[in-house]
């Protein structure tokens, strides 16, 4: 009787095994999920870096991850400072104007067809009257100023995700060649001859879809950058590393480059605006259509719905770096699931 129970005794003490290290793990689970992903793509490199530096693990996963650190932490936190810094300010600056009754609205938008008259006419009206503009600035501006301060506390709480990240991946870069020795000796008692073709799917797919991404993006904020540049739009650093962060959301640049087309039509400068709204929607909106299909691989492909869920889904589920996580393990179950019907989805 009880070498008959013996085998759900162990099964049980197995399931509670690892349901407690979860527990113990949730609050990092984000971080050790996006930096298995990191590691995942960058494990090419780092074999190469670790063949240059003579097999001293330690020594090359201090530099993968110094990379890491320069390429993604210091950005993210310099935008991040930026951001929480401003908010008051700008909402002080306007408030004040506001209050003058100084600002004026825009003169390109008497230019609008049908509403362009009546619509300047009447935000005139509303800037110039003290009570009715109060009443409107006591709805607007502190919502304003919350979006602003939430966002940057956003971007802090993602600073923090991925300085974890990187530290979990110097281990997972020095120890990784007897993690995955021990991970394919499990996966093989687990499902047997399968276990190659799914860790070369998972591997496969998180590259694509984290290539894809990424690579997409550092190239939309490569030529959004230039574009800034050349129309003389100010802030190019913070604008281009928003346009990194919106190109990982479907229809996400057009938002910063959209802004920025607004901002030079207030200013005047309507040649400029024009060749902003040009350079944007051809070459920077262009950029997803070129750079990521060739970049992600034919079995990592993500259907447009399943990229807005995943991202939509990543951000409310690990926070900031749920923007990579998201799209990533969707892509992952996506892909297995067609390996394992053949490739019929």
């Amino acid at each position: 009787m009880q070498q008959r129970f013996q085998p759900f005794t162990r099964l049980a003490a197995v399931i509670l095994l690892v349901i407690g290290c979860l527990i113990v793990l949730r609050p990092f689970l984000a971080a050790i999920l996006f930096a298995a992903a990191i590691t995942i793509s960058s494990w090419p490199l780092y074999l190469r870096l670790l063949g240059k530096l003579r097999q001293r693990r330690t020594l090359a996963a201090l530099v993968m991850s110094v990379g890491l650190t320069l390429l993604i932490i210091v950005p993210l936190a310099l935008v991040t400072w930026n951001i929480a810094g401003n908010a008051s300010d700008f909402y002080d600056q306007i408030k004040d104007g506001l209050g003058s009754g100084t600002l004026d609205p825009p003169a390109w938008l008497k230019d609008i067809p049908v509403v362009g008259e009546a619509a300047y006419t009447y935000l005139g009206k509303l800037l110039h009257s003290r009570e009715e503009l109060m009443n409107v600035a006591k709805n607007l501006l502190e919502p304003a100023r919350r979006l602003l301060l939430g966002g940057g506390m956003v971007l802090g709480s993602g600073v923090a995700q991925v300085s974890l990240a990187v530290f979990v991946s110097f281990f997972l870069y020095r120890d990784g060649q007897a993690m995955l020795q021990a991970l394919a000796t499990g996966m093989n008692k687990l499902i047997g001859e399968q276990s190659v073709t799914v860790a070369d799917t998972v591997s496969r797919t998180v590259r694509g879809v984290m290539y894809g991404l990424l690579g997409t993006a550092l190239a939309q904020a490569v030529v959004a950058a230039i574009g800034f540049l050349i129309a003389g739009v100010p802030a190019v650093a913070l604008l281009s590393v928003a346009t990194f962060l919106f190109s990982l959301i479907p229809v996400g640049p057009p938002l910063i480059w959209g802004g920025a087309t607004i901002w030079l039509f207030n200013q005047g400068s309507t040649g400029w605006a024009i060749f902003m709204f040009v350079w944007g929607m051809f070459v920077i909106s262009g950029v997803d259509n070129v750079v990521k299909p060739v970049l992600i691989s034919r079995g990592s492909s993500l259907p447009f719905i399943l990229v807005l869920l995943g991202v939509m889904g990543g951000v409310l589920a690990f926070g900031f770096v749920g923007l990579f996580i998201g799209p990533t393990l969707l892509a992952v179950g996506l892909g297995l699931l067609r390996n394992w019907t053949g490739n019929a989805l």
